[in-house]
């Protein structure tokens, strides 16, 4: 029995470490298909400055439908934007809160992510760092003003507002916690150009 324990831990070991092997490539790979076609999209849509068009609200996006680019300079990170929050959503890039507004619409747009995944580096943001959004419509600079944690079912910061144009990013919290976090962390974005 002493010398078949070893084996079945390091069995369970190897198992587990090809689960998460699997899950990482898997995500990698539909999110880079993803972002291909975000890039395939906003090509071919980019309409000249005189003649912009903004998302038909009439027709919103599917839910899973890739609808922009999110950059983020200062991590060196290009992800895109899928209509929806709902893991397989997560797993092609950015999720774009449903009913949410969209840039250029003057309302708040939230956007979330996976804290092991697309905003793995988003704590190394800091207040003054620029986010770009390109749509097929437009490109959009924001700013970062501030950033806050909270608790993970504080629904307040999703006030869907329509004063004023701000993006909202979301993840899980802290960044290196193993299971379902307890807390959420946030950053608020003001627009600087468009």
């Amino acid at each position: 029995m002493k010398t078949k324990f070893p084996f079945f831990l390091i069995g369970i070991g190897l198992i587990l470490l090809g689960v998460g092997v699997w899950q990482y490539a898997h995500t990698k790979v539909t999110s880079t298909t993803a972002l291909q076609q975000a890039k395939e999209i906003i090509s071919q849509k980019q309409p000249v400055a005189a003649d912009k068009k903004k998302l038909d609200t009439n027709t919103p996006p599917a839910i899973g439908d890739t609808v922009g680019i999110l950059k983020i300079p200062t991590i060196k990170a290009k992800l895109a934007i899928v209509e929806g929050t709902d893991p397989d959503d997560l797993e092609k890039g950015v999720g774009h809160y449903k009913g949410s507004y969209f840039p250029g619409e003057k309302g708040q747009i939230v956007l979330s992510g996976h804290r092991d995944t697309v905003f793995r580096k988003l704590g190394e943001l800091k207040v003054g760092n620029q986010l770009k959004i390109q749509m097929p419509y437009g490109n959009y600079t924001y700013e970062i003003i501030r950033t806050k944690i909270v608790k993970a079912n504080d629904k307040s910061i999703i006030t869907l507002q329509k004063q004023q144009e701000e993006l909202i990013l979301t993840t899980c919290y802290p960044f290196h916690y193993v299971g379902n976090a307890p807390k959420r962390y946030i950053i608020y974005a003001k627009i600087v150009n468009s």
